[in-house]
């Protein structure tokens, strides 16, 4: 069966490491991105020149309309996918609770479960066998957060990837006899925009003393265990959460 692989946020960090590795192991790819389009791109073309079919995609994963769209361009240009990463996220500059506004709030849970639970709906549609699917693997980009609650700055965004572990263990559970396998993966310190994207960029140096491998990781490293998830060779997980955080 010809593999398809839709990875939501690709343009940059884990996203855009996943794309490059599931195009080495053989998938077609969607590069799913909302503001970086010469990142995007460029990943675009590394991903092609691994001798797949790909085709990058603006589409804001948080707006029904535009998830819609989304994937009838993938069923028109690519086919009918086989895995799902959701992996759109943001990370906003860090605060305690009490200086938190409903709207920082409500956009974070928009763009990191919101979007999940769409890009979900849509999979389920195209792979269910109770839709005519053959079956598929979805794998949802958590947190490490979410188990350590990131205390003093940003406790919202841990929120969100708690939500994301429940979709997972629920999900999982209710499309396992549909031939759709749910799975999840719990990056900790990884070396990433994202730590700029909360104002502190060299946040990674500050905190790898407290990891027990003393160093943050590599994007490479969490694209490594989301195409071991996807593949047959997980064929008996779902569920799941891997943790790629360094031991911590």
């Amino acid at each position: 069966m010809k593999k398809i692989a839709l990875i939501t946020g690709s343009s940059r960090g884990i996203g855009a490491a996943t794309a490059l590795r599931l195009a080495a192991d053989g998938y077609d790819i969607c590069i799913n991105y909302v503001k970086n389009q010469q990142e995007a791109e460029s990943i675009l073309a590394k991903v092609i020149a691994a001798g797949v079919n790909a085709i990058a995609i603006k589409a804001d994963v948080s707006q029904e309309d535009e998830v819609v769209k989304l994937f009838e361009q993938i069923d028109s240009e690519l086919g009918s996918l086989t895995a799902l990463v959701n992996n759109a996220g943001i990370l906003l500059p860090q605060m305690r609770l009490e200086q938190m506004t409903a709207d920082r709030i409500n956009n974070l849970f928009s763009t990191n479960v919101t979007s999940y639970f769409l890009c979900c709906r849509a999979a389920i549609k195209r792979m269910s066998t109770n839709h005519g699917g053959d079956g598929g693997a979805i794998v949802n980009v958590s947190s490490a957060a979410a188990r350590l609650g990131s205390a003093g700055e940003y406790i919202d965004y841990a929120a969100t990837k708690g939500a994301i572990d429940t979709l997972t263990i629920g999900l999982s559970q209710e499309i396992a006899a549909e031939g759709i396998r749910v799975n999840g993966v719990h990056p900790g310190f990884i070396d990433t925009q994202m730590h700029a994207d909360g104002g502190e960029p060299n946040r990674i140096e500050r905190v790898k003393k407290q990891i027990p491998l003393q160093r943050g990781g590599k994007a490479e490293e969490v694209a490594a265990a989301i195409a071991w998830l996807l593949s047959n060779q997980a064929s008996y997980s779902t569920g799941t959460t891997i943790d790629v955080a360094g031991g911590r």
